[in-house]
């Protein structure tokens, strides 16, 4: 268990890294702007580029920061409920179910507002989908979970391949990029912020009970932990985690999957740490990750799951690698 003092350094650290990540995702673009000016358009006053600040990228950042955080975030939860270091929350099919409804949405001509909200139907559907088949008769195990999110996420994949088939060329556009991860049409941030907050609230009181379930599902039991109950919750939360994220930026992978891995390589596995310096870490690469993506082919851009795919690629390898034989 790391010491307070520690833990304060890392937990600071981090959120210099967010209101770095932050900045700079102001600052550079199609047009650079200085950091004076940013300074002066989020006081209020008048600059050069205070609308770009205020009205474009602000938003973007703090959704791009937000959704990071849900991912990051939900693939701890996901790693300590599979005791697999190497499991990521779209494993579950939550991913593919949002896809599922976006791209109905988009075939359909339905504007952003209900693209949102069929995929964030579409995620809450795969998620009972696989909570019902995998609790079955009472009985619930990792393998079995993870088995069926995986058919699930199969099914999902070959409704994804047959819209994509039937859509129009006009639609297959947007259509790719929202699958591929795209930041450019999250719109306000207010609603992934506060689904972040909301989140990190409630995984916090779990997190002693989260650090006796790391160490096996008998140990736990042994020292009271009502191992069901919180399965059931972890589960639940990091679904609604995935389907909020989902629904603001699309499928971005790679992003809960690596975070929480490297972040526990660094702090250690108490779960008091690791939760918050995930989230705090999770959304600083995905604002990253963003602004390289639109600033690589400036004026153009690049869906921001292609870069975090580019990045967590190797980076997978190299902790799979590091896994004993």
């Amino acid at each position: 268990m790391p010491s307070r003092h520690r833990a304060f350094l890392i937990i600071a650290a981090l959120g210099l890294l967010a209101v770095a990540s932050i900045g700079l995702a102001l600052m550079v673009g199609s047009l650079r702007i200085a950091p004076a000016d940013v300074l002066a358009a989020l006081a209020g006053q008048e600059g050069n580029g205070v609308d770009v600040v205020l009205q474009l990228r602000l938003p973007r950042a703090l959704a791009g920061f937000a959704c990071g955080g849900l991912l990051a975030l939900a693939g701890a939860l996901m790693q300590v409920l599979l005791r697999n270091p190497l499991a990521d929350p779209y494993v579950l099919g939550i991913s593919g179910g949002a896809g599922v409804g976006a791209l109905l949405a988009i075939l359909l001509g339905w504007p952003v507002l209900g693209v949102d909200a069929l995929a964030f139907a579409g995620a809450l559907g795969a998620m009972l989908l696989v909570f019902g088949l995998a609790h079955g008769d009472g009985s619930w195990t990792q393998s079995r979970l993870l088995l069926t999110g995986v058919i699930v996420a199969a099914g999902c994949g070959a409704l994804v391949a047959l819209m994509l088939t039937l859509a129009p060329d006009d639609r297959l556009r947007g259509m790719l990029f929202w699958l591929m991860g795209d930041l450019a049409q999250a719109g306000s941030a207010g609603p992934s912020l506060l689904a972040l907050g909301g989140a990190l609230l409630l995984a916090m009181p779990f997190a002693r009970e989260l650090n006796l379930l790391a160490r096996g599902l008998m140990q736990a039991q042994a020292l009271g932990v009502a191992v069901n109950r919180l399965r059931y919750a972890i589960f639940l939360l990091a679904s609604l985690a995935t389907a909020a994220s989902v629904t603001t930026a699309g499928s971005i992978g790679f992003v809960g999957l690596v975070v929480p891995h490297l972040v526990r390589l660094a702090t250690g596995n108490d779960q008091r740490l690791l939760l918050p310096a995930s989230v705090l870490a999770g959304g600083s690469l995905l604002v990253l990750a963003d602004t390289l993506a639109r600033t690589l082919i400036a004026p153009q851009q690049l869906p921001v799951g292609v870069l975090t795919a580019l990045i967590g690629v190797p980076v997978f390898l190299f902790l799979l690698s590091r896994q004993p034989k």
